[in-house]
């Protein structure tokens, strides 16, 4: 049994108590605060004073009171040990947890991903070869060399963006971290953004964080309505690809009318590009970036298309942009953790990125598949592009889907409601259903459920 060397004992030698109360206080308290455990060695009388700077009769004395009360034992030749104690008050956890009516439930929500298609192997290789890279005493403010890399050739393969001298990779901690570096380093407080209403409430919150107000902007069909885009905006933040929640594809026409609208007012468009990769009926159209890099700013992510395990992602900006951010993380001390930008550096080094996402465009249909048909099966209309990571069934009302979503839970199913993703007084109403982060078998026995539980209420 280690020895505990480096017990926390304050001394006070100002006080009128005297320094043996001290450090018998002392060890009494770390003894009540699971600091000693019961059996564990304490030091002996001349270490611990020694240590202290008393002398050895303090301690002594200390130790001596501890034994007639029952908290010590000495053993003939081994030393002074902590023979009572009460139990370790348990761990702080968040105090709603154990109430979460949702807690338990087979979750439907949306924006998770697929780790059931990520390959153990190519998994448990990057983190080796990631662990194999020496300790650090710095961080690269803009990523890892690697990192960066590794993401302008995905861009390139698979998104069709060329991060080139118009361009710069920086690798991120995530879309939400990336929204709050960019309005930091890029606004003022006070500053408005436009956002997609409903729409990414989590980018809403990192604007806000910053002091930003974001401003809704209704979608339709075709994405976000450009036209009703208040004046005086410094940003727009949007999910072309696959609107989120709505999962509609912003058309090309709208694409070009969004672009001279940022032109025409000096404004930025912050392109999410979330789930891109996912498609699996047309190749995806020209990301924002790759039609004006001089007026979007593109933000990726890992944790929709590999795990949330890493938490790095990436944005692409032209480069007066980019040092923008850099001078913000030099002076807030801050930068992305390099640990899942070496761990996703080296699950693209062989192949195993792009192995990983052609293996999803063969795992994710089927889900894709059985979702809609439970559903199509009960006369339920389904919404969204067949891409992405989620469908939506609209209700016509908020206590349709307050109803149906009360259904669904007594059954052990969770769904998450579209109302919640409003900035502006709810006007959408229904689920968005996620079909990538649960096992095929709980997938297989929650839509049943999740499908009776809208048509009851459709």
């Amino acid at each position: 049994m280690a020895v505990l060397d480096d017990l926390p004992i304050p001394l006070d030698r100002t006080a009128t108590e005297p320094l043996s109360v001290q450090v018998a206080d002392a060890l009494r308290a770390a003894a009540t605060g699971g600091v000693v455990r019961v059996g564990e060695r304490l030091p002996s009388s001349r270490a611990l004073a020694q240590r202290l700077g008393v002398s050895r009769a303090v301690v002594s004395t200390a130790y001596d009171q501890l034994h007639a009360e029952g908290w010590l034992a000495g053993r003939r030749g081994s030393g002074t040990y902590l023979s009572t104690a009460p139990a370790p008050a348990p761990p702080n956890t968040d105090p709603g947890a154990a109430t979460d009516p949702d807690a338990g439930l087979l979750d439907l929500g949306p924006g998770a991903p697929c780790v059931e298609a990520v390959d153990p192997a190519a998994w448990r290789r990057a983190w080796r070869a990631a662990g194999d890279q020496p300790a650090d005493t710095h961080k690269d403010r803009a990523g890892e060399p690697d990192f960066r890399a590794a993401v302008a050739e995905h861009l390139l393969r698979h998104r069709g963006l060329a991060a080139g001298t118009a361009s710069v990779v920086l690798a991120t901690a995530g879309t939400s971290a990336a929204v709050g570096e960019l309005a930091s380093a890029l606004l003022r407080p006070g500053d408005t953004v436009a956002i997609e209403d409903p729409g990414y409430q989590r980018a809403v919150g990192a604007f806000e964080a910053a002091g930003v107000r974001a401003l809704p902007v209704p979608v339709d069909a075709d994405g976000l309505r450009v036209d009703r885009i208040p004046s005086g905006v410094r940003a727009v933040f949007c999910t072309p690809a696959h609107q989120f929640p709505l999962g509609a594809r912003m058309q090309a026409a709208r694409r070009v009318e969004l672009i001279e609208f940022a032109r025409a007012t000096g404004t930025l468009v912050l392109e999410d590009d979330y789930d891109g990769e996912l498609r699996y009926d047309t190749a995806p159209l020209p990301l924002l970036a790759s039609m004006a890099p001089d007026v979007v700013i593109h933000l990726g992510t890992t944790s929709k298309i590999i795990a949330t395990t890493l938490g790095v992602g990436w944005l692409v900006a032209r480069p007066d942009i980019a040092d923008a951010v850099r001078t913000h993380r030099l002076h807030t001390g801050t930068a992305p953790s390099p640990a899942g930008q070496r761990v996703l550096s080296e699950f693209a080094r062989h192949g195993d990125l792009a192995r990983h996402l052609r293996r999803l465009r063969r795992v994710v249909p089927p889900r894709r598949a059985l979702v809609v048909e439970a559903l199509t099966h009960r006369g339920l209309p389904v919404l969204g592009d067949d891409a992405g990571s989620h469908v939506v069934v609209e209700l016509p009302d908020a206590p349709a889907e307050q109803r149906a979503i009360a259904a669904a839970r007594a059954h052990g199913v969770f769904l998450d409601g579209l109302a919640r993703h409003h900035l502006a007084e709810p006007h959408r109403f229904g689920v968005a259903i996620g079909y990538t982060a649960m096992s095929t078998a709980d997938l297989t026995a929650a839509m049943p459920i999740a499908a009776d539980s809208l048509a009851a209420h459709a």
